[in-house]
């Protein structure tokens, strides 16, 4: 491949992989992408899991074998099967040198080192292939995965300059990884409450909107629980705000417990005290069941005074949800009900007959109803 070709063979690798989306979307771009680079038919990607001892298979791409799938869930192997990227690494870093790639074949080792590895040659064999090209790739000057590119039995076997190309296409896998990752963690950042680890208000607002989008269009039952944890400020203003963070993070655990008994649910704290549950699919019955476990658990905390919990779902007589806004509405009022009464359990929105005053307070003009909420909280609140 002429200098040319392969200069834009790189720049197409770091485009594919700067335009994905998260992680999987970036390892198929850098397999599929360094395949072509390498006119391979094969190329896989793998990530050393130090603590588990083992190369885990992120991405398969290409002619796969039988067996084989895109995104395997359990395709991993010993790291002692492969020491290169333990020994040959540390032993070429140590002495200065750079991670570089080398080719095997289905007889054994071709160009480069570190030499014959009679597992890789077997799965050559086994699979129908003829030669391979490994580079290590090193991120953040540690040895993170490896990049593998074969051919099937009968082609040109790679040649030492292609092993060299390799080399330049596992630094710029590396890069891209690091890039995703930042942006992964950007993103992670931008819409995770920084406290408790739960996901934050801009979290909720989005995934509520695409909730009720899809109850719009095929009727699935979306459930919103809101919660207000009782007697913060008081632990505050007693034990010090240091406390109450512990207090929060204490109960953003049982949130999250409870949260777990409805698949998929996305459990958040809105700011300050208010925390909430947004379920997509469970019946209404087995939210509020959920959220009667978490008053429950909630009661039993060293500190604090319980929560006040309020209940909205699209399944009871609620009447047409068309927005993200009136659940969100019929949520809160139910849970303003809950901490005025001091219910120990959850108040549910349109379960209190055809007048339920919950459903008419979050549908009540804005001025008039956030007197009445205020009206709610000063009445009893601790």
């Amino acid at each position: 491949m002429g200098e040319d070709r392969r200069l834009a063979a790189v720049v197409a690798l770091a485009q594919g992989m700067a335009a994905a989306h998260g992680s999987r979307e970036a390892w198929r771009a850098a397999a599929a992408g360094a395949c072509r680079a390498l006119g391979g038919s094969f190329a896989a990607l793998s990530v050393w899991e130090r603590e588990l001892g083992r190369l885990k298979v992120l991405v398969n791409v290409g002619e796969l074998a039988e067996g084989e799938e895109e995104f395997p869930e359990d395709e991993a192997y010993p790291v002692h099967q492969f020491a290169e990227i333990t020994e040959f690494l540390h032993e070429q870093w140590a002495g200065g040198g750079e991670p570089d790639a080398w080719v095997e074949t289905a007889e054994g080792p071709a160009a480069g080192q570190p030499g014959y590895c009679h597992q890789r040659v077997a799965a050559l064999r086994r699979r129908g292939r003829g030669c391979c090209v490994v580079a290590p790739i090193v991120l953040h000057g540690r040895a993170w995965g490896e990049l593998y590119v074969a051919r099937p039995a009968g082609e040109p076997v790679f040649e030492r300059a292609d092993a060299d190309f390799a080399t330049v296409l596992a630094s710029v896998v590396a890069a891209g990884i690091a890039q995703t990752e930042r942006l992964e963690e950007a993103r992670r950042l931008a819409y995770t409450d920084a406290l408790t680890g739960l996901a934050n208000r801009r979290a909720v607002d989005v995934r509520l909107e695409q909730a009720i989008e899809r109850h719009r269009r095929d009727g699935a039952v979306v459930s919103l629980v809101v919660c207000d944890l009782n007697g913060l400020k008081r632990v505050n203003d007693t034990h010090g705000h240091a406390v109450g963070d512990r207090l929060l993070e204490r109960f953003g655990s049982v949130l999250s417990l409870c949260g777990a008994m409805l698949p998929g649910a996305l459990a958040a704290r809105l700011g300050g005290d208010e925390f909430c549950l947004l379920a997509v699919g469970p019946p209404a019955d087995q939210v509020v069941k959920a959220a009667g476990e978490l008053c429950r658990r909630a009661a039993e905390l060293e500190l604090g005074d319980g929560v006040a919990c309020g209940v909205a779902s699209t399944e009871d007589p609620i009447g047409p949800v068309r927005s993200a806004r009136r659940l969100f509405r019929l949520a809160d009022a139910a849970q303003y009900r809950a901490k005025a009464e001091r219910a120990a359990r959850p108040v549910v929105a349109g379960r209190a007959g055809p007048d339920d005053p919950v459903v008419r307070l979050a549908d009540e003009p804005s001025q008039e109803a956030d007197g009445e909420r205020r009206r709610f909280r000063g009445r009893h609140a601790p």
